[in-house]
Parts: C-alpha cells; structure tokens; sequence
C-alpha cells in the first residue's frame, strides 16, 4: 500500500465527538517522547503533518488524520512522564481509555517501543492493560537508526522474553525508523491487509 493523501482532520477530547462513518481506524500510541509524531510523519510521507517536539507531552488530543479517503490514522498522547499536572494527566487517561473501549472502528492500536531501551514497566503495564480489555494491538520499535542492528535485536528479543513472561504468544512486531524510513513498507502493507478483511465483512 501507498499512502498519496493524508488529510488533518479533527482534534477533540471526546471520543463521542470522533469523526462518524465506519472507516476502519488505527491508534499510534507509546511513551512520551517515543517518537511517535516523527513515525506518523514517516508513514505519510509528510514531514509536518504531526507536530514534533522534543518535549514530552506534546500531543494533548485525540487528533484524526484521513488517509487516501480510505482509512483513519489517530495519534493519540504519550504515556508516563510529561511535564503536566496530575489532574491534566489523569484527564489523559480517561480520555483515551474511553477511546479505547467505545471507539467501534477502532481496529488496531501500534504501541510505539523505545528500541534503544531495556524493558520498561510502564510499557509493559501499558500492553498488559490493552490485552486485559481485549483490545488489539501491534509494536512498532521506534528510533532504530540510533543504536546498532546487533543492540537493536537484542532488546527487542529482551522486550520479547518480557512479554512471553505474561503472553502465550507475541502480536505482530515491526522494527522502524523515521530518519531511513525503515518499516514504513511493512506497517502499512499490514494496515492494507486488515482494511482488505474489514471491507470484505462491511459494506461502507
């Protein structure tokens, strides 16, 4: 699949005020300051589409994007630390855990991992949490361009035998980076391969 178009269309803090239609949706979410808006722009070949920050808590919304008038991409806020308040952050929360468990199209969530980095907790919590709910989800390991192939792969196989503590088996995993592009083929030949099941099942 190439993406051609990708069009801005929506922010909100209500999931009730997400755009209508049945088009099949896909969340981007992980750590603050994972590089999520830096992978976003990576996939849509745009390199403004999402706002980049090297501060963390940067996306503050629900933000919807219209992807060839096929297909929702939503970038959603980081999780764990950001230079906000308590309350804003638990507001944070709810929000997208109302997301989450109410959003019908919502077909797939990419958790966004730092591939530089041992296992993180909070991460781990954070995947434990949508398996606990039933939502389905994929990784991404982000920033790959700035560590070796060898010390990518062994914290992947790390974050792996994390998971396999807890899960029978793993969901589809992706190895990217925004600065060569890596992964962008393979994210968005998957995404192309669940919208082919989803038309198939649904007339829009």
């Amino acid at each position: 699949m190439k993406i051609k178009q990708v069009k801005f269309l929506q922010c909100v803090v209500d999931w009730t005020k997400c755009p209508t239609g049945a088009l099949p949706e896909y969340a981007f979410i992980g750590r603050s300051n994972v590089g999520k808006s830096s992978l976003i722009n990576m996939l849509a070949n745009n390199s403004s589409l999402a706002k980049i920050s090297g501060k963390p808590g940067k996306t503050q919304t629900i933000n919807h994007f219209l992807v060839d008038n096929n297909w929702y991409l939503v970038d959603l806020p980081g999780y764990g630390y950001a230079s906000i308040a308590k309350s804003t952050r638990e507001k944070w929360i709810s929000m997208i855990d109302e997301y989450f468990t109410n959003r019908p199209n919502l077909q797939l969530v990419f958790v966004l991992i730092d591939s530089r980095l041992s296992p993180q907790t909070i991460d781990i919590d954070f995947i434990n949490k949508l398996g606990s709910n039933g939502i389905p989800f994929s990784i991404i390991f982000t920033k790959t361009d700035k560590i070796s192939a060898k010390q990518t792969e062994e914290n992947r196989t790390l974050f792996c035998n994390k998971l396999l503590e807890t899960w029978e088996e793993l969901p589809p995993l992706f190895i990217s980076s925004a600065i060569n592009g890596k992964g962008r083929e393979e994210i968005c030949e998957y995404i192309d391969q669940i919208n082919q099941v989803y038309y198939q099942e649904h007339t829009i």
